[in-house]
């Protein structure tokens, strides 16, 4: 037992969290970020929260990591120049696509066509082809494929990508192709789409494989620098990186497989709220994580986060597995405008950003954003964080003050209240995207708010939504950098199986099965997980025969074990029931198979708070005023860190803390939990 670090790095600032594994007693530091090198600001933060929690660097048992590297690879187009070989006749696979143009009739008009991460001019055929079923229909030209991959190095390229037609049945041609491609371009990293995704569909595992390479030689360098820096520095302890589906892998391994890290920031957000809400006994919730510029928000299902097939960044759209997070483009930092058109409010998804920032704090931003509308309220204190933050009240008063002479409001306030309304609005249509879309009521669920802004919010989307209790985890701000912390290594294994079910017995299906998660436990024991304690799960992507679409479908490992076929038709028609109402005569039909593996949970003591009386007066600050619903209203504000389990907080109120702060509607009242959350409900609500 020893220390574990949670690091999660943010546009603008690093979180560092470092938990002591015997006790559960955290101590936390954000620390700006350092977009040049990454790999500065996780340095800055670790030595800044090892100085504060009075320990030695050395004590550091397990270095735990979110990074969004990859995320910015693609945002800002930084990534490595791609070679692309492919299968002769299929050089176009990226320019074609899906022939899918987002929009509405004629949306082709007006959309500007994003590049392909492998442009067509370092884009190669090679003779050669295997057939769906594996077979050799003509063999690989390997002079060619000398010929076309030395005209890629001459172009100078930096990664090499490999997606042959039907790769995923029979790698021998991609695996032949790495080996000349070692001869012809030494030191380029190569991609081959049969490890990273051996699964039907040419555009789908070609333009996955290309994001690997796009962002390969940036994630290793970064990975790299921060192994080296933190063995320089003392620290002993291996590094992980925090997966897209909430898993961790070592830093090797997430160097060569980097395009299963495009989410893993907000997935760290997402695993951080299962640690919480499992102490305070809530199964299913909804997670919103509310930040400067954007909102994203998850669905968790007893105690698991939902998990979806495809990653999307940008533009872009990959086949990788990940946490089934939605965004919209709702923050603190959001700016509102009236246009001259319509004259109808509006409030994002233009932001003010860190930089000038909004009205309230004093950099020159001039626009109103939806923190100064929570200063004009009186939700946000203008001293924050014990008095290091202060914040403008008159500038943010000033910025509003253009919204409520454009709508020919009577105060800044309705003006500001209207804001708010708003962005809660945005909001509510994420979690219903998450929720209703998918075909679940949110009144079944709770709600889990966190991010620097979420808490101020969460109130009004719980009385929106209907989701009872609103949970506000302690330190909601660096909760990314619990989930970094508190999750477990994994790995998963997966590949294509086209099989009818009438053609297909248990036993084939168990054996394919087994065959994978063997392969998966095989590279979590290399890193140091032994198979005893590894678990496995089973999701298997199924449809109607004739269907354009799979549904994935999980099994657990009594249904593998038993009658398989079984167990999985009736749970795939349970699930398409759900999701469409209906269903169909048609024979069922496999497509795909994957297992995932994970390792055991780490052994982190929960901490629980000493017992208070439920009198919340010991921990008061101050009485302010606020509006709300339509008056200027007296409330109370508390400071967080004084208050004890079973305290009750009843609004409205203000709850502040070091990284974030919570507002408690009128009729509204947040119970402390013992694992430090606020559980807010409405006060006719029993329990």
């Amino acid at each position: 037992m020893g220390y574990r670090l949670g690091v999660d790095v943010g546009g603008t600032f690093t979180d560092v969290l470092l938990v002591d594994e015997r006790t559960g007693v955290s101590h936390r530091a954000k620390t700006a970020s350092t977009p040049a090198d990454q790999s500065e600001g996780v340095l800055n933060g670790i030595r800044k929260v090892c100085q504060d929690a009075g320990i030695e660097m050395h004590e550091v048992a397990h270095v735990l990591h979110g990074t969004t590297v990859a995320t910015n690879a693609i945002l800002q187009g930084r990534g490595a120049r791609v070679g692309l070989v492919t299968t002769e006749g299929f050089r176009q696979v990226l320019q074609i696509g899906r022939s899918f143009v987002p929009g509405g009739l004629a949306g082709w008009i007006i959309w500007p066509k994003p590049e392909p991460l492998a442009r067509l001019e370092h884009t190669v055929e090679i003779p050669g082809r295997i057939a769906a079923d594996g077979t050799v229909v003509a063999p690989l030209d390997e002079d060619r494929a000398r010929a076309e991959l030395r005209r890629l190095g001459g172009a100078g390229i930096e990664a090499l990508t490999v997606s042959l037609i039907n790769s995923y049945a029979n790698d021998a041609h991609e695996r032949r192709v790495a080996e000349l491609a070692a001869e012809e371009l030494p030191g380029v990293p190569v991609s081959l789409s049969s490890h990273v995704l051996p699964e039907m569909r040419e555009y789908e595992r070609t333009v996955t494989t290309v994001a690997n390479g796009y962002v390969q030689p940036e994630v290793s360098r970064y990975v790299g620098n921060l192994d080296r820096s933190l063995s320089g520095s003392g620290i002993d302890a291996p590094l992980s990186v925090l997966r897209s589906d909430g898993g961790l892998t070592k830093a090797a391994k997430a160097a060569e497989d980097p395009v299963s890290l495009l989410l893993s920031g907000p997935a760290g957000g997402v695993t951080g709220a299962v640690w919480f809400a499992e102490q305070a006994g809530f199964p299913d919730f909804l997670t919103f994580d509310m930040g400067g510029t954007s909102t994203d928000v998850a669905l968790v299902l007893d105690g698991r986060p939902r998990i979806g097939r495809e990653t999307t960044v940008g533009d872009l759209t990959v086949r990788a597995t990940s946490v089934d997070v939605r965004t919209v483009g709702a923050g603190g930092g959001s700016i509102a405008h009236v246009p001259e058109l319509t004259r109808a409010l509006r409030v994002g998804p233009q932001s003010a950003g860190a930089d000038p920032g909004p009205a309230a704090y004093g950099s020159g931003g001039t626009e109103p954003t939806v923190t100064d509308a929570n200063v004009v309220l009186g939700y946000l204190p203008t001293r924050l964080a014990g008095g290091e933050i202060s914040l403008d009240a008159e500038a943010a008063r000033k910025a509003m003050r253009s919204i409520a002479d454009a709508m020919g409001l009577p105060s800044v306030e309705a003006a500001a209240a209207g804001v708010i309304d708003i962005v809660n609005e945005n909001m509510l249509g994420a979690l219903r995207l998450i929720s209703v879309r998918q075909g679940y009521d949110p009144r079944d669920f709770a709600l889990m708010s966190f991010g620097g802004a979420g808490p101020l919010h969460a109130n009004a989307l719980g009385r929106l939504t209907g989701s009872w209790p609103v949970i506000v985890p302690p330190s909601p701000g660096v909760l990314c950098a619990y989930g970094d912390a508190t999750t477990c290594p994994r790995d998963e294994s997966a590949r294509t199986m086209v099989r009818r079910f009438s053609t297909l017995d248990d036993d084939e299906l168990r054996t394919a099965l087994a065959e994978l998660a063997d392969a998966a436990a095989g590279r979590l024991e290399a890193e140091g997980v032994p198979r005893a304690s590894q678990t496995a799960t089973y999701q298997i992507d199924l449809r109607y025969h004739g269907q354009g679409f799979e549904i994935p479908v999980e099994v657990d490992r009594a249904t593998v074990d038993g009658d398989l076929l079984a167990g999985l038709g009736a749970a795939f028609d349970a699930e398409h029931e759900r999701l469409f109402s209906f269903l169909l005569d048609n024979e069922r039909e496999v497509i795909n198979l994957r297992v995932t593996v994970s390792g055991p949970r780490p052994e982190v003591a929960w901490r629980v708070l000493p017992e208070g009386s439920g009198d919340p007066s010991a921990a008061l600050v101050r009485e302010t005023e606020v509006w709300m619903d339509g008056a200027t209203t007296s409330a109370r504000i508390y400071d967080r860190s004084r208050l004890l389990s079973g305290d009750v907080v009843a609004g409205p109120a203000v709850v502040v803390e070091m990284d974030s702060t919570t507002l408690v509607l009128a009729g509204h009242a947040a119970t402390v939990h013992p694992s430090g959350s606020l559980l807010i409900r409405p006060m006719n609500e029993e329990g």
